[in-house]
């Protein structure tokens, strides 16, 4: 029988991506630094795809945060690629 592949929705994983992101204090500051957002801002915006794609390309323009966010999460970098993707529409 053929193994199925669950595809993690992308927002869930943005979301996903995002906390793992704001919880250590150095990689937060510099995804503030480049999105130019502030903190409030950053909450009220939390779920907007946008955002979410944001952080995923953050996370993808520097590849061991990449990796180490899938390992942490428990899906694959690519998985986060194609939420990227699908966020971006």
């Amino acid at each position: 029988m053929p193994r199925q592949t669950i595809i993690p929705d992308p927002a869930a994983l943005g979301l996903t991506a995002l906390a793992w992101t704001l919880a250590q204090p150095d990689r937060a500051g510099r995804l503030l630094a480049l999105t130019g957002l502030a903190p409030d801002d950053l909450r009220a915006r939390a779920a907007e795809p946008a955002l979410l794609a944001a952080t995923l390309g953050f996370l993808e323009a520097h590849q061991p945060d990449l990796i180490a966010c899938a390992e942490s999460i428990g899906v694959a970098p690519e998985a986060l690629v194609q939420a990227r993707e699908s966020l971006e529409g």
